[in-house]
């Protein structure tokens, strides 16, 4: 089955096919811009009981050289089966589109993505018939991107650099980088980058860094990730709250769970809050009252906004 990092790593260039003419002239061939781009099935099935499906399949349509197909391939580990099962894919599909065709294989660890790359020769050792010779993208290639005009520019190949770097210890870096880039973009760009970086961290330490990024630098989203993280911390502050509730009452044992809450909030964005402020956060028993203040505090700049009108 497949699992989120997977499906990241080839799901980008679905969303972003532009990416690939970008990515691969860091990977030192140069492919034309699309023009346009028309995602094909990945079901590569014959009228066999045997299911073969490439991860990501793309035709893409260049003014200079013209149409051609690309096949991606998430790899996360060593598998010498794939070799024929990226043979077969490839044969197939020039029978069956009669297009140039070129397999893109994308890794999350640099000791797959150099087996990946090493060229395989097919067929007897006396007459090799045909060598498979994938073009690779992983950390061992893959732009570092820290900077924050460079994440700006080309948003795909920063959150590509999320992912393949995922296991890099530094990949707060690039993380940090990417979200502050967010920042300027539209909720319908940013929202799928959002999720992307997500499911390609999967469940590494890296994907709590993400999460309490998007927590803070875009706390002003709607996306599923950003929703996802503010319940969590309304769910936990009610939890911490029912549980002192058993001693001191229920409803002021909420309250003050979301107190605590709203100010670990204030604290991971960096908003002073003055001790008359805190005294009256921690001091509320209104828990409507401390739902407000929480919303109002995923954009507020100081305490004073976050009970504007109250």
């Amino acid at each position: 089955m497949a699992n989120a990092p997977h499906e990241a790593m080839h799901r980008i260039f679905q969303e972003y096919p532009g990416l690939f003419s970008r990515l691969s002239e860091v990977l030192g061939v140069t492919f034309p811009e699309p023009t346009t781009t028309e995602i094909l099935t990945n079901d590569l099935t014959e009228n066999q009981p045997l299911e073969r499906r490439v991860d990501t399949l793309l035709r893409i349509e260049t003014e200079r050289d013209g149409p051609f197909l690309l096949a991606i391939e998430a790899q996360g580990r060593k598998d010498p089966d794939k070799h024929a099962s990226w043979a077969y894919y490839f044969s197939y599909l020039l029978a069956k589109y009669r297009l140039p065709t070129t397999l893109l294989v994308v890794c999350q660890d640099r000791a797959t993505a150099e087996w990946a790359a090493r060229p395989v020769p097919l067929g007897a050792p006396q007459w090799p018939v045909l060598t498979l010779h994938p073009l690779v993208a992983g950390p061992h290639n893959v732009p570092f991107v820290t900077d924050v005009a460079e994440a700006r520019k080309d948003l795909a190949l920063a959150t590509l650099s999320a992912i393949t770097h995922a296991d890099n210890p530094d990949v707060g870096a690039i993380l940090k980088a990417l979200s502050t880039a967010l920042r300027d973009a539209p909720e319908t760009i940013a929202n799928p980058i959002v999720e992307l970086t997500a499911q390609g961290l999967g469940n590494r330490p890296a994907a709590q860094q993400w999460r309490n990024l998007v927590a803070v630098d875009l706390s002003f989203y709607t996306s599923p990730l950003s929703e996802e993280i503010r319940d969590e911390g309304r769910d936990e502050g009610r939890a911490e709250g029912r549980a002192e509730g058993r001693a001191e009452g229920r409803a002021e044992g909420e309250a003050r769970g979301q107190a605590k809450s709203l100010l670990m909030m204030l604290d991971l964005r960096g908003v002073d809050v003055p001790d008359e402020a805190r005294e009256k956060i921690t001091g509320c028993t209104d828990t409507k009252l401390l739902d407000r203040w929480f919303a109002r505090a995923a954009t507020a700049t100081s305490a004073e906004e976050i009970f504007a009108g109250e």
